[in-house]
């Protein structure tokens, strides 16, 4: 191992993600960035995903636990995970040929930058296929935005601020990402796309309102840590961007004020 090649631990929650599985994986195994672990937590799942995890099994660590949603599934894989340096890709998700070495060298050559990520490029369904497989295009513009995915976290991180809170089970990440504003933990995005985020029918937020999220309950937990502090929500930190630049925004989201 060279001297700055950190191991990459790189977690894969799935449930009942039977369908993307394999894609996923081989996402990640076809990363030229070395060393790596792939680790799948496989968060209740009743259909065929353990079979397909099987198929990689000299590849990967395969955990299973009863469904307790991503922010569980998530943190299982932090706590077991080996590297310096984590990794979180959805099960219906892929990355760009290149986005663990672009990250890692990155991380690797500015030692004092904590979290980096690249862009997101959505994808949708144009067709399906005869076989029921769904064929995906480009939407929108590549943009900034704290979806896991795209980016790459020294683990130290999650000692400074925590792990994801399992109270939550959708914006998760969100909470997270806000935390780790308020803890001025410093986090770069290079302009290259290393994030494909399909957007399909079973998306786990597809229909639900910002409520139904749980935006507002994690808005009101951010104001009151800033109350606590004797700070303003909307104060600049030192050092730091605003709140709005940090957690960047997919298109046609509203901002936090």
């Amino acid at each position: 191992m060279a001297e700055n090649e950190s191991l990459v631990s790189v977690i894969i929650r799935v449930y009942n993600g039977d369908r993307y599985l394999a894609e996923a994986i081989e996402s990640v195994l076809a990363q030229t960035y070395r060393p790596i672990e792939v680790i799948v937590v496989d968060d209740g799942s009743t259909d065929k995903t353990a079979e397909i995890a099987a198929q990689f099994k000299d590849c990967i660590r395969y955990i299973y636990q009863q469904n307790s949603g991503p922010a569980a599934a998530r943190n299982h894989g932090i706590k077991i995970a080996n590297g310096d340096v984590i990794a979180f890709l959805d099960v219906d998700d892929l990355w760009s040929d290149d986005k663990l070495k672009l990250e890692a060298n990155y991380l690797a050559d500015n030692p004092s930058v904590e979290i980096v990520q690249g862009l997101i490029q959505n994808l949708k369904i144009s067709h399906l296929t005869n076989d029921n497989i769904e064929i995906f295009e480009k939407e929108y513009h590549p943009y900034n935005y704290i979806n896991l995915g795209s980016g790459l976290y020294r683990k130290l991180v999650f000692d400074k601020i925590g792990l994801f809170d399992e109270s939550l089970r959708y914006a998760e990440d969100v909470d997270w990402f806000i935390r780790a504003w308020e803890n001025s933990i410093s986090k770069v995005v290079l302009k290259q796309v290393t994030l494909f985020y399909r957007k399909h029918r079973e998306n786990m937020t597809v229909g639900k309102t910002l409520t139904e999220l749980g935006f507002v309950r994690i808005f009101k937990k951010h104001l009151d840590r800033c109350r606590k502090k004797g700070t303003s929500p909307r104060s600049v930190l030192p050092g730091m961007p605003t709140i709005n630049e940090y957690l960047g925004a997919p298109p046609n989201t509203p901002k936090i004020s």
